[in-house]
């Protein structure tokens, strides 16, 4: 990506939602107690949703191979709900609101301004995650969608995003992931099927040979 300066092209955010943003920004403002657990969930917490595929992965291993191979999808769609989303943002070139709106409370550093916002990577990834939790297992993906939330949450707090880059962030995140998952599903377990006979056997499943 190269370095550009804001144009009139540039998506707007401030007039979307700027006040909106700006309203939580000031909440952050006056809960200092809050300010460093969530921007360290802001920061870290997408590692949660490593430690959740592993969790369904490992169950997984105990299943048919429709459900192995809608976990070994999940990656797949996290990838490309990421790339879909870094080519939106080279399209509406959105400033940060740290740079149009500069007065306001931050908890994050302003990144570059070739680091556009809109949509939320963070909040992409993590609906990816949770979308393709939720269609392999309920209770984790209900877990995953929870904290999902939060983090697109977290990230207008910290003064990173607007609420509509989150909101956008949400929407590819959880259509990408859900055609992802879902074609992968149907097609790749006779995939899975031939690997659970070859060397990758005891990461595909806990049955003896």
């Amino acid at each position: 990506m190269t370095t550009s300066s804001p144009t009139t092209q540039a998506l707007d955010g401030a007039a979307i939602d700027g006040g909106l943003y700006t309203d939580v920004t000031d909440f952050a403002r006056h809960t200092h107690w809050l300010n460093e657990p969530v921007s360290v969930f802001s920061a870290f917490g997408i590692g949660l949703f490593a430690v959740y595929l592993l969790v369904a992965w490992w169950r997984a291993r105990g299943q048919g191979s429709t459900a192995m191979a809608a976990v070994l999808a999940t990656p797949v769609a996290v990838v490309l709900a990421y790339v879909v989303n870094s080519g939106i943002k080279d399209v509406f070139d959105e400033p940060r609101p740290c740079r149009a709106l500069p007065h306001d409370f931050l908890l994050e550093a302003c990144p570059a301004p070739d680091d556009y916002a809109f949509p939320s990577n963070h909040t992409t990834v993590a609906f990816a995650f949770a979308v393709a939790l939720l269609l392999i297992s309920r209770r984790l993906g209900t877990l995953a969608l929870v904290t999902a939330l939060a983090m697109g949450a977290s990230r207008v707090y910290v003064g990173a995003h607007y609420p509509h880059d989150v909101a956008v962030g949400a929407l590819v995140g959880s259509v990408v992931s859900l055609v992802t998952v879902l074609v992968l599903r149907r097609i790749a377990p006779p995939l899975v099927e031939r690997l659970r006979t070859g060397a990758l056997r005891p990461l595909l499943t806990s049955q003896p040979s």
